[in-house]
């Protein structure tokens, strides 16, 4: 079962929270900024630019008025900001996928819990204003996936997309686009700002994501992404994220940091470069 609500904090904020599947939801915008946080489970956020993958732990920034879809893995859980924008000095022109700290984590928290109670009060604007205040630090996270403009280019994207472990080379959408290898290659980075070989790694590890999420070995995973081994996915996840696939969704003992940082009451109170083939299981050489 699916439980959404959309709560009213204080002038200029409001929160969202479900707990359930998300099914992919037609195409919409906001008036205002949206901070989406996934507690449990993946979202997938695209819109005309591309796609931005929320594992747990993370967020995405979606500017106001910005167009966008959203979806879910199964067993996903998140809660949702929306924020004028002059609420926020200066805030992101564009989506970009960002680091819950573990402050943020609590203050979104506490944020719902208020707004559970009714909203408003001088807590609720204490706890809003912390809030702005962190998110002018909020680490910014490599998880989308630029997509080009050029409609064959697009297509071809797009078939890459649907599926990662596909062997189609350079050589094979050049020839498709009618054009040079080396004209493909300064198309494709001028609509990415990517390399060929940078973009379909992203891919692949943007659809990894998606399934470790729902419970997936590592030796299906590598697979079904185009890896021949367990061990060069695991190299090609590690370079990407900093960390093995088995410890990315388990590495973050919230709690455990939460305590240390903040002493009881105060915690009671608040509730690149180019790659290199990456050895995937067809293909050439890019």
């Amino acid at each position: 079962m699916v439980l959404e609500r959309l709560l009213d904090v204080t002038d200029g904020f409001a929160v969202v929270a479900q707990d359930g599947n998300r099914r992919p939801g037609e195409r919409h915008s906001h008036d205002r900024a949206q901070l989406l946080y996934a507690i449990s489970g993946v979202i997938s956020v695209t819109t005309d630019r591309g796609t931005w993958v929320v594992p747990p732990s993370r967020a995405v920034w979606l500017p106001a008025d910005m167009e966008h879809e959203t979806t879910g893995s199964s067993g996903v859980r998140f809660r949702s900001l929306l924020i004028e924008t002059g609420r926020i000095p200066d805030p992101p022109g564009t989506c970009m996928v960002v680091e819950v700290t573990p402050l943020l984590r609590e203050l979104i928290q506490k944020l719902v819990s208020i707004a559970e109670g009714g909203g408003g009060g001088a807590i609720a604007e204490a706890v809003v204003r912390l809030l702005v205040l962190e998110l002018s630090f909020m680490p910014v996270r490599a998880l989308n996936l630029p997509m080009p403009e050029h409609g064959g280019l697009a297509r071809f994207c797009g078939r890459l997309r649907g599926d990662p472990a596909s062997s189609l080379t350079v050589e094979d959408a050049a020839a498709a686009l009618h054009m040079s290898r080396a004209t493909f290659m300064r198309l494709f980075r001028r609509e990415t700002g990517m390399s060929f070989g940078r973009w379909r790694q992203q891919a692949r590890m943007l659809h990894a994501l998606s399934l470790l999420a729902e419970g997936r070995n590592i030796l299906d995973v590598a697979l079904e992404c185009g890896y021949e081994s367990p061990s060069a996915f695991s190299a090609m996840f590690r370079r990407s994220l900093g960390q093995p696939p088995s410890a990315y969704f388990g590495h973050r003992p919230m709690q455990a940091r939460v305590a240390k940082a903040f002493p009881a009451k105060v915690r009671n109170g608040f509730a690149q470069d180019d790659v290199q083939n990456e050895n995937p299981k067809r293909g050439k050489r890019i």
